[in-house]
């Protein structure tokens, strides 16, 4: 029996942006003919390839998934870059596209790039999926500000912490999403207890400070107040992470994942010579938040 013919569409989808949903709607609309809409894409450390390691991706697999699958997308092939980079396009077309997707139309934006040392481009694709009797359209730019929307511009805004204007581009909130882990429980102590979220390795870290977020559980969303940075505050060294406190909810999270959304940026991280400074300004903070 014949595997079932897919619609698929080709990009590394870091942050699952409006250009990125331009070019997911386009896979999608192929249902109509009885294709299935498909990814394929690279797994999320491959941004580094793309940056020269200058900036880390906006989501992790989970995540990305989760967003791909809210776009309509019913399946994903997602592979480490290492394992595909030395095939030619037209390796690439015949294993991937046709051997293993069994394509019958493929989609992508007008940079996408294929093949060892990124050698093929738009043009390479239509004619080689045309040897292989794939069809290929290629997504409208999405332009904001006369501006394409690209990762790389939301990479740049989310380190700046203009996380609206990031959130414009993106769709939907930024979220960060993941398991809460144990802290040094400084918040109990001044009455603000946190659910703390470490970032994954080779994750973009937003701009170090506090932010207006929403935070969801089990589907129920409460106002929150996010702190993303090393808390200066506290002696020691340690590596960046999101501190959330979450209004109106009382319980323990521990092992738990939550999405912590985030809506705007309400300062920046700042050392406090005491507890009870900081205690002030965390209440402070919240009342923004409400």
């Amino acid at each position: 029996m014949e595997t079932a013919k897919t619609a698929v569409a080709l990009g590394l989808f870091d942050g699952v942006h409006l250009g990125h949903r331009a070019v997911l709607k386009l896979a999608c609309g192929q249902r109509k003919n009885g294709l299935i809409p498909a990814v394929f894409t690279f797994e999320p450390q491959s941004v580094s390839y793309k940056t020269g390691g200058a900036q880390g991706f906006i989501y992790g697999r989970q995540y990305k998934h989760r967003l791909l699958d809210k776009c309509g997308i019913e399946r994903i092939l997602s592979p480490e870059f290492e394992k595909l980079r030395t095939l030619s396009g037209e390796e690439f077309a015949e294993t991937v596209l046709k051997q293993q997707f069994n394509a019958a139309f493929v989609c992508c934006g007008r940079d996408f790039r294929f093949g060892k040392n990124a050698s093929c481009g738009t043009e390479e694709l239509a004619e080689i999926c045309g040897w292989l009797g794939i069809e290929v359209q290629t997504a409208e730019d999405v332009v904001c500000d006369g501006e394409n929307i690209s990762s790389r511009r939301i990479r740049t805004l989310i380190n700046e912490g203009n996380i609206r204007r990031a959130n414009e581009l993106l769709g939907e909130p930024y979220t960060l999403s993941g398991e809460v882990v144990d802290g040094n429980r400084i918040g109990r102590t001044i009455d603000f207890p946190t659910a703390n979220q470490n970032f994954l390795s080779g994750q973009l870290v937003l701009r170090y400070g506090v932010y207006k977020t929403v935070t969801c559980i089990d589907g129920t969303r409460f106002p929150s107040v996010t702190n993303v940075g090393v808390k200066p505050t506290i002696s020691g060294t340690r590596a960046p992470l999101a501190e959330t406190h979450i209004i109106g909810f009382s319980g323990s999270l521990y092992g738990r994942t939550i999405d912590v959304s985030f809506i705007d940026f309400i300062r920046p991280e700042r050392r406090f010579d005491s507890l009870d400074a900081l205690k002030k300004q965390i209440h402070a903070d919240i009342l923004q938040c409400l």
